[in-house]
């Protein structure tokens, strides 16, 4: 995709239209000579603050986190960081500091408000419905094998790793330890979402199954490599049967994409920096 094309699809973004709407009232501001942050791009993390993040964590949880779960804890802080900044340029402050959270969920809101009060079409809703029949019955079932990573990049070399062992390698001394099962057989649906979690499912559902590693998976521990091997659909209801539960998983899946696109627009601003 061209630079020219990608900054079209962009710019047809309501967040993107919110966003210019922002630079044009910190310019009026600035015209007028009224005290403005511009706020720094670089974000940088000290000692000192993944100390307090590692404490917070000791506090919730009764026990030091491992060394991926202070990084996701990491993760976390950036996303709300840059989501919060972006809202200070916005003036959404109000100057209270104990509205930080709020606002970075605000900045998540702007970018999911269309898909919440649109009202999809029946064929778009009967697309969604036979793109996914998995996730209208109860009866799916699955067999994978996954294998997890704490860090997205770490986790994009290890599928490429799996792919090339051979058939008798040992792949799971690739993973790093995590609580959950290498591989499963015939698993109902509810089973790999009490487990894996409700993202995890939705992006192996989004797999074609195949002897090949896919992903990398996302889940709240951190990502999987995933070798979907089968994923059997029981029988599904007629549309005009489920059709709310249609649009409710539509609009679900649309809010939290269009969130992710526009985290991921604001993110590319950003430098992070983290002390080793």
């Amino acid at each position: 995709m061209s630079v020219n094309d990608k900054a079209r699809m962009w710019l047809k973004e309501p967040l993107v239209h919110f966003l210019i709407g922002g630079a044009l009232i910190y310019t009026l501001f600035a015209w007028r000579g009224e005290p403005v942050d511009p706020a720094s791009r670089t974000i940088e993390i000290s000692r000192s603050d993944r100390a307090q993040l590692s404490l917070g964590f000791e506090r919730m949880m009764g026990r030091s986190p491992t060394d991926g779960e202070l990084d996701r804890q990491v993760d976390r802080f950036v996303r709300e960081e840059v989501l919060y900044r972006e809202a200070l340029r916005l003036g959404l402050d109000g100057n209270d500091g104990v509205v930080r959270r709020r606002l970075s969920q605000k900045m998540d809101l702007l970018a999911a408000a269309q898909a919440e009060t649109v009202q999809p079409s029946d064929p778009t809703l009967q697309a969604w419905y036979k793109a996914h029949p998995e996730r209208f019955t109860d009866t799916s079932r699955y067999t994978l094998d996954q294998a997890f990573k704490s860090e997205m990049g770490q986790a994009k070399a290890q599928i490429a790793q799996l792919n090339s062992m051979a058939p008798r390698d040992d792949w799971k001394a690739l993973s790093e330890p995590i609580s959950l099962p290498a591989s499963v057989s015939q698993v109902p649906r509810k089973e790999v979402l009490d487990r894996f979690g409700e993202q995890f499912l939705a992006e192996i559902d989004a797999l074609k199954p195949d002897e090949e590693w896919q992903g990398p998976v996302r889940s709240g521990f951190g990502f999987h490599a995933v070798r979907l091997l089968r994923r059997d659909v029981g029988e599904v209801p007629p549309f005009e049967d489920v059709r709310g539960k249609v649009e409710n998983d539509w609009r679900t899946a649309t809010i939290a994409e269009r969130k992710e696109r526009g985290y991921a627009i604001l993110r590319e601003a950003y430098t992070v920096e983290i002390a080793e």
